[in-house]
């Protein structure tokens, strides 16, 4: 993702209402790894719901954050909800301590926001929050698929374990992506129920094309999506893909207008090979070479990176 020279990344991790003081220990815990995670990338670290409450609820202190951080830039907000989730048919909360959220007023507070968005929600009943906040230039993760899946969601400890870990690099380019965190949290996730004997009550979503419907991990072999929607959506992933919370050093040696063009090429490939089906083959793969001379000719031109001796 490209950054001009002096632009600085937003983290706001949320942590909503415990319930219980185990929970309310392991939310923390997740909340201290996002921010270890935000602090090594060098991204601004801000968090609601750990501090004694106050006069101003953590509902108005969130709707207030967002009125006053950057609307506009290249720079992304990453939004993390850790906690409990319900959902009643009509609307889908995040239960914070005092007045929750619901997933119709935060997405109200982000229709402003110009910027790219990244919106993780760790919660139980979370799947709702992709069709209110789905849209162009953000990527949305649930932990759930729908409102129905309500026991406690274990993708938020994954997720948080995942994102700062060098193990969850699946396409071993020396940093983690959100769809590699998503991809490492759900294949988790999916072991713990399987190790304990027990039924999955939660399956994890993630959107990042704007139709509204999110796609699960299962549809993923390695980083690429090879199952799409019957009606033949475009499918997710490759946006997610650009969103690294730690950058590499190579990562962050290239210039920003090349990150930008170089990320651009990469959603075009996507959007071609989504087309390929429908457009004559020499004409599929003469597009497919002048995408990908274009992309090698931009590595070319960028200043090498020195690999440090081991």
């Amino acid at each position: 993702m490209g950054l001009a020279p002096g632009d600085r990344p937003h983290v706001l991790v949320v942590v909503g209402a415990a319930g219980t003081p185990e929970y309310g220990a392991a939310f923390q815990k997740w909340a201290d790894r996002w921010g270890a995670a935000a602090q090594k990338g060098g991204s601004e670290f801000m968090c609601i719901g750990r501090e004694p409450e106050a006069k101003e609820s953590d509902r108005d202190k969130l709707q207030a954050l967002l009125a006053r951080l950057p609307r506009a830039g290249a720079a992304p907000l990453w939004v993390v909800l850790i906690g409990h989730g319900t959902d009643d048919g009509r609307e889908a909360r995040f239960n914070l301590r005092g007045p929750d959220v619901t997933a119709r007023e935060l997405a109200d507070w982000l229709g402003p926001v110009k910027r790219p968005v990244a919106v993780v929600n760790c919660t139980s009943a979370s799947g709702s929050f992709v069709t209110h906040l789905s849209g162009p230039d953000r990527v949305v993760v649930t932990a759930t698929r729908s409102g129905s899946e309500s026991n406690y969601a274990r993708f938020g400890e994954h997720i948080a374990n995942a994102i700062g870990d060098p193990t969850a690099d699946l396409d071993k380019d020396g940093q983690v992506s959100l769809l590699e965190a998503f991809l490492t949290a759900s294949d988790r996730v999916r072991e713990f129920y399987r190790s304990e004997g027990r039924l999955a009550t939660e399956h994890a979503l993630l959107d990042d094309n704007g139709d509204k419907l999110g796609s699960a991990a299962d549809w993923f072999q390695g980083v690429r999506a090879v199952k799409r929607a019957k009606d033949g959506a475009p499918v997710d992933g490759t946006r997610a893909h650009q969103w690294h919370l730690i950058p590499s050093v190579r990562e962050r040696a290239l210039p920003a207008e090349v990150r930008k063009r170089r990320d651009e090429l990469e959603l075009a490939l996507a959007g071609l090979r989504d087309q390929k089906g429908r457009i004559g083959e020499d004409e599929y793969y003469a597009r497919v070479e002048k995408l990908m001379v274009e992309l090698a000719r931009l590595y070319a031109t960028a200043s090498p990176v020195p690999v440090p001796k081991p």
